[in-house]
């Protein structure tokens, strides 16, 4: 199996109570060769002190204290910058991850010379009850991202051979980031495993509890970012939506 270096981003912002735990899931990776960058976006609570005394106890660990609070997707690309990496993972500083992810993912990346990879996870609220599980498709295409994002943020993984792209202060950054990455590879590919090997947690009032707000963000992707027609925008909705409430379902 290969020993390429990937870099993990973790942005975080007053993320004290969940911290030890998204870090701990990245400690206990069967895979070996990894480096945390994690980005400080300014917290008001005990998340700079506890960031390094986790960098001080392993050296994996890379904290950046931002000069000012610029939001996760500023603190994503500080971290990207940063990263000294083959490939990239994303894990924010309340999600979690199965052990054997990042091996698993490698290893299905080697098998079929993928250049961005992603994997099933479940939602879980904050008392660790299973909201719904996310199985995404074995591959998906760039037409298909148009048509739901199958990529979740914490489970994408990807060669820096296709470059970084940056992610932009809009509403579904996440979505945004990956619409562009799999237009760059031409295919992304899921690892063939039914299990989560990712935990997202849902938290209550967070954006993503938000359907209303989500349903505009994504009207504006196709409009302004994607720039397809009234009718090919009204189309993917439609789709979107669907998608949207069978993910929910499952």
């Amino acid at each position: 199996m290969t020993d390429a270096l990937i870099s993990v981003i973790m942005p975080a912002y007053n993320a004290a109570k969940y911290l030890r735990g998204a870090v701990g899931s990245v400690l206990s990776q069967t895979y070996a060769s990894w480096e945390l960058v994690i980005v400080d976006d300014c917290s008001t609570d005990e998340t700079p002190t506890l960031l390094d005394a986790l960098a001080d106890a392993d050296k994996r660990i890379r904290v950046i204290h931002a000069e000012r609070n610029a939001g996760v997707a500023a603190a994503r690309n500080t971290a990207i910058a940063a990263a000294r990496g083959s490939h990239i993972a994303f894990l924010d500083s309340d999600d979690g991850w199965h052990p054997r992810k990042l091996e698993w993912q490698m290893e299905h990346m080697d098998e079929t010379r993928a250049r961005v990879c992603y994997t099933p996870y479940d939602r879980v609220d904050e008392e660790g009850h299973l909201l719904s599980r996310v199985r995404p498709p074995a591959s998906v295409t760039y037409a298909q991202m148009l048509r739901s994002n199958h990529i979740g943020n914490l489970t994408g993984l990807y060669d820096r051979s296709i470059g970084d792209a940056l992610f932009r202060s809009v509403g579904h950054e996440d979505y945004v980031f990956w619409l562009e990455m799999v237009r760059r590879a031409g295919e992304a590919s899921c690892v063939p495993i039914e299990q989560p090997l990712a935990y997202y947690l849902v938290r209550n009032g967070s954006v993503s509890s938000d359907k209303w707000r989500a349903a505009r963000w994504q009207w504006r992707i196709y409009r302004d970012v994607a720039q397809l027609g009234w009718l090919s925008s009204s189309q993917h909705m439609c789709h979107y939506a669907w998608e949207a409430v069978r993910k929910r379902m499952a």
